[in-house]
């Protein structure tokens, strides 16, 4: 099968040797994103919910960019330093996604790249 390399300026580039996401047939993969604005390249300013805010606003560009939605993500990872974070990130997910939600992942983590506090990635099949 032939590869797709995905890519949209309304997600942070990509910050070593990745893609923004991959297609393989109806499948992407997204790259992990953290909370950082696309136009600076900065870590947002604010507390978690607004990094939580900005990583789904980045993964959502993504998915567009690919030609879908939030609501074709399969599978959902979420990497948090601090796990106490992790009801916010439910609440905050909640108004992203609509049932039936993606099957999803939380893993604790020690530290995250550019000291974000929480990074994503997911899997999204697209329709035919």
């Amino acid at each position: 099968m032939t590869r797709h390399i995905i890519q949209t300026d309304r997600a942070p580039q990509a910050i070593g040797t990745y893609s923004q996401a991959v297609r393989v047939g109806d499948t992407v993969y997204l790259s992990g994103q953290i909370p950082l604005d696309p136009a600076t390249m900065t870590l947002v300013e604010g507390d978690i919910d607004a990094q939580i805010r900005r990583v789904f606003d980045n993964l959502r560009a993504v998915a567009e960019a690919a030609g879908g939605s939030l609501d074709d993500i399969v599978k959902l990872n979420i990497f948090l330093t601090d796990l106490a974070h992790f009801p916010r990130v439910n609440e905050i997910m909640a108004g992203y996604f609509a049932q039936p939600y993606p099957a999803r992942a939380a893993i604790g983590v020690a530290s995250l790249p550019r000291g974000a506090g929480v990074e994503m990635d997911g899997v999204l099949v697209l329709a035919d």
